[in-house]
């Protein structure tokens, strides 16, 4: 992916994972990610879309927009 995503794509993606919202990781291209199946927290997603994720292993990377993935597995505050 090249660019960024558009502002309605980060308020899409600020409306779907919401501080609070638990995800389950699918994908991260970093060597340092934490396993495909962990399961975490979302702090924010920030200007440029990537969705800042405490994980229950303990780390903070951002999953990246277009190039990580996740999938909300429960709700965060309304």
């Amino acid at each position: 992916m090249t660019g960024f995503p558009s502002r309605a794509t980060v308020e899409h993606l600020r409306s779907v994972y919401k501080e609070g919202t638990r995800v389950r990781l699918n994908h991260m291209d970093d060597f340092q990610a934490p396993p495909a199946g962990t399961e975490g927290t979302v702090m924010f997603v920030d200007d440029i879309g990537s969705i800042h994720v405490n994980w229950d292993t303990g780390g903070s990377l951002a999953v990246a927009y277009g190039v990580d993935s996740c999938s909300v597995i429960g709700e965060g505050k309304p």
